[in-house]
């Protein structure tokens, strides 16, 4: 991102705005979409002084700078995780992309992976907030059943359904990911 520079930004064959770059660290070639909200903060930002001085898209720091503005906004919000700029790339990895339905593979291709395995590590993140997430529904539906036994209450029908729903879901996301590795018996 501190290097994307206007003649980055391109129309593609879709007639939406794209960018196109090459990687530092790997030589890769990438092109990248431009989300809604991505093109509204380049618009936001195309006349900032900084940005136009260095010929930048964004006004953007070093890494080192801006890494430090985000533990002053993360101290101020209270928020307890170490914010960083490549915290910000794994997010857009597991939270925006992965967990969203995004192929792997076009992950992959986004973050300027050369190997599919690099980006499986970041899918294996998605799968830990599954069996989180399934670990409170276990709970929530435990609590449920115990009522129901000791006469306090039925368990009403659209929890056994929501239940089916995630389950059907985390076998699609398992098939979809290969997050599961394979088992004998």
């Amino acid at each position: 991102m501190y290097d994307l520079v206007p003649d980055h930004i391109v129309t593609g064959l879709d007639g939406k705005l794209w960018i196109h770059g090459q990687r530092k660290k790997s030589k890769e070639f990438f092109k990248v979409p431009l989300l809604p909200q991505a093109k509204a903060i380049v618009e936001k930002y195309q006349n900032h002084p900084l940005a136009q001085i260095n010929g930048k898209v964004l006004p953007v720091y070093t890494n080192q700078k801006t890494n430090a503005y985000l533990k002053e906004i993360a101290f101020l919000c209270e928020v307890k995780k170490n914010l960083t700029f490549h915290l910000a790339r794994h997010t857009f990895a597991t939270t925006v992309t992965l967990a969203n339905g995004v192929p792997i593979e076009s992950v992959s291709k986004m973050l300027g992976h050369t190997s599919l395995r690099t980006t499986q590590i970041y899918a294996k993140v998605v799968e830990q907030k599954l069996s989180n997430d399934m670990d409170q529904l276990e709970e929530i539906l435990v609590s449920i059943s115990a009522k129901s036994r000791t006469g306090f209450g039925k368990p009403p029908l659209k929890f056994f359904l929501v239940s089916v729903i995630i389950v059907s879901n985390a076998y699609f996301l398992n098939l979809k990911y290969n997050l599961l590795e394979p088992h004998d018996g």
